[in-house]
């Protein structure tokens, strides 16, 4: 009882994310042998408590955030846009640099590095709801709701274009997919859709024509390489090998040999090497099964939302957490090109756990709100329907004796 009063929100989210969080441990201990060989001595262990402290902060996070009134999010999203948006551009010009990619930001005296990516999606998820929420009587007027969204978006995307496109085309998904189900007219998001185009094709002439390409060979190598089918596709490759050798039941924890071979194994890959110890029915299915579970809780909680922000919230949150799950689950099979999205929840690192354990601990938050409003809701109409009662006999004449 005393454990339920401080664990809120849907029960079967909270344990989808602990599943998800106990794969990640088992799965970054298996994969991380080589880079403990390479860089710790050998202390296998040592990533394994990296990542066991990551997890740790992560539901530290979720806890704190899951107590939090969904309301206060819609208070401190202009905030929070306000603040992205300054870091993307630090990011840009002092980030740090890791894989010819400046992504990261160092925090100063931790030696943590984070992505500002994943703080601006979150912040943009919520600016962005809280616009559709407080406009639905007026949705179609152009300039004053769809251009201030737009406006958002595309600011938020340009910056986050430069070093990361994946990222970027995930968040401007994720934000299409917001506008349209906040009725935003179709007109509007199709003029949307070309702008983007146009901003892609502008800033990859410009880095031509200056000389300065940074990752657009990268991206041009990567989509060549995947239309071909050919040439040198050395990830894609070990990753299908991987797929292959672990078939319906897999060789058992531990016992990948593709871990040794495959680029970043523990990030990128590491849906792979899943499935090679685990098989695509206890390891693939698996994984894809709790994304797609998550996604049908957090709709019901869409559902039953009496709020129109708690409703755009979730959707948001869950929508871009699903996409990016998706995205990486392709490329390790080889249906969409390498893209170096990494996995909610389970991929190694610290940035990703964090702002995901930020995006669950919201969407927690909206479940037990909104369950709280639809019972004040029933409350107050019980409360009126007695009151109406009352003054109903009240009304009534007294009987002749």
């Amino acid at each position: 009882m005393t454990i339920r009063r401080y664990i809120k929100g849907d029960r079967i989210i909270w344990a989808v994310v602990l599943i998800l969080l106990i794969i990640s441990l088992l799965s970054v201990y298996s994969s991380t042998g080589s880079l403990a060989y390479q860089y710790r001595s050998g202390n296998t262990f040592f990533y394994l408590f990296r990542q066991l402290k990551f997890i740790l902060l992560g539901l530290v996070i979720i806890f704190f955030v899951h107590l939090v009134p969904y309301q206060v999010f819609s208070r401190v999203s202009v905030m929070a846009f306000y603040i992205a948006v300054p870091l993307l551009l630090v990011t840009m010009f002092a980030g740090t640099s890791i894989n010819e990619a400046t992504r990261w930001l160092q925090i100063p005296g931790t030696g943590l590095t984070i992505q500002p990516s994943d703080f601006a999606k979150v912040a943009l998820i919520m600016y962005v709801a809280r616009i559709l929420a407080a406009n639905q009587n007026n949705i179609k007027d152009f300039k004053g709701v769809f251009l201030k969204i737009a406006l958002a978006v595309i600011l938020t995307c340009a910056l986050i274009l430069p070093a990361n496109l994946s990222t970027s085309l995930i968040v401007f998904i994720t934000l299409f997919a917001l506008m349209f189900v906040g009725r935003i007219p179709v007109l509007y998001l199709l003029s949307l859709i070309m702008t983007g185009a146009l901003i892609l094709s502008v800033f990859i002439l410009i880095s031509f024509a200056v000389g300065k390409e940074g990752r657009i060979h990268t991206w041009k190598s990567r989509i060549e390489t995947y239309m071909e089918g050919g040439g040198d596709n050395y990830q894609s490759d070990q990753a299908k090998v991987a797929i292959v050798q672990g078939g319906f039941f897999g060789k058992g924890p531990g016992k990948s040999t593709q871990r040794n071979l495959l680029p970043h194994p523990y990030s990128d890959f590491v849906f792979a090497i899943i499935i090679e110890e685990y098989g695509s029915i206890f390891g693939g299915i698996t994984i894809l099964a709790l994304y797609l579970w998550l996604f049908f809780r957090t709709g019901l909680i869409v559902r039953r939302s009496k709020s129109t922000y708690a409703a755009f919230l979730a959707f948001g949150l869950s929508t871009g957490l699903v996409i990016q799950a998706f995205v990486n689950m392709a490329v390790a099979v080889g249906v969409l090109p390498v893209t170096g999205q990494t996995l909610p929840l389970v991929s190694m690192g610290g940035s990703s756990i964090l702002f995901t354990s930020l995006s669950v601990g919201m969407i927690l938050s909206v479940s037990w709100g909104s369950k709280d409003d639809e019972q004040n809701a029933e409350a107050d109409k019980g409360k009126n329907e007695e009151e109406t009662g009352e003054e109903n006999s009240d009304e009534k004449e007294p009987e002749a004796s």
